[in-house]
């Protein structure tokens, strides 16, 4: 079988370059095809390849040219969002690699876009301090090589990046893959719950936004992953955000075990997190428990 190339510019790369790398590889191992990966400016080495992304001055889904360089590329979101070569890979191969097209979506949404407007030069954020969020630009900027590093070359660092990327991408799909599966069980444990201020769900999935369509919810219980215990945790009210629909009372903030059992009167109390978003007792009664006094 004939190796497919993948051909990218070559010197200093981004996180768009590495993540198109990394889907296109993600790609074509799920296929079981082979491939390598070409880092260069060379028309000629450039015109070969099977797939082309961020260099050529072309976009062409049709042939694989996926650049977003070129003048004449005005190729954006309904918000206005340009696209990048991730973005552009993303919106041919993304569905085929996370097997649906509402996974594709979610993966969009979370990761792809905002790599896509970083590159392109938007913000979507505002600082509110004197610091910055470390964005996931920024582990890639660290992966370039530094001034001093004689030893390391843009290749080597580039290909190091691939590797994080497709593992980060692999976790993402896998995740977006879950929330969908979780999505229905979660909806109908809203449905089934007599008092939907509480939602009890029989595993610790990722809920915010799925719960956050529905304006009751306020609490949410689930066992946790050292499945010995089972977490109260506030709603937020909305899931970019750190502002809960209700916080737990402010009692108990901090608390441990005997102080936190006497104060709630909740024998297996154990913990409540000092920004009364989190609560926990070694039972799914008495985690119940505690959602119920907190309510109040």
């Amino acid at each position: 079988m004939k190796n497919k190339k993948l051909v990218t510019h070559n010197g200093s790369f981004h996180a768009d370059d590495v993540f198109a790398a990394a889907t296109l590889s993600l790609l074509l191992e799920k296929n079981g095809e082979t491939f390598e990966i070409i880092r260069t400016r060379d028309p000629k080495i450039v015109e070969e390849g099977d797939y082309v992304f961020d260099v050529g001055g072309i976009y062409d889904e049709k042939t694989n040219r996926f650049d977003h360089h070129q003048m004449s590329f005005k190729e954006e979101r309904e918000e206005g969002i340009l696209y990048s070569s991730f973005g552009l890979v993303w919106n041919k191969f993304g569905t085929n690699l996370c097997e649906s097209l509402k996974a594709k979506e979610i993966v969009e949404r979370k990761l792809v876009v905002p790599i896509d407007a970083n590159d392109n030069g938007f913000n979507l954020v505002e600082n509110k301090y004197d610091v910055s969020p470390y964005f996931l630009e920024y582990l890639f900027y660290s992966m370039r090589p530094s001034w001093s590093e004689d030893n390391l070359n843009d290749d080597q660092m580039f290909f190091e990046s691939v590797k994080i990327a497709k593992l980060i991408l692999s976790r993402e799909i896998i995740k977006a893959k879950d929330l969908i599966l979780a999505e229905e069980k979660m909806i109908k444990n809203y449905q089934d719950s007599k008092d939907k201020r509480i939602i009890i769900l029989d595993k610790d999935y990722f809920y915010g936004n799925v719960l956050n369509k529905f304006k009751e919810p306020l609490f949410v219980i689930y066992p946790r992953t050292d499945k010995v215990s089972w977490a109260v945790r506030a709603v937020r009210d909305d899931s970019n955000n750190f502002k809960n629909r209700k916080n737990l009372p402010s009692a108990w903030a901090g608390l441990r075990d005997e102080e936190l059992q006497k104060v709630t009167g909740v024998e297996d109390a154990i913990f409540c997190h000092r920004a009364l978003f989190l609560a926990v007792a070694r039972s799914k009664e008495g985690a119940i428990k505690l959602a119920e006094l907190a309510l109040v």
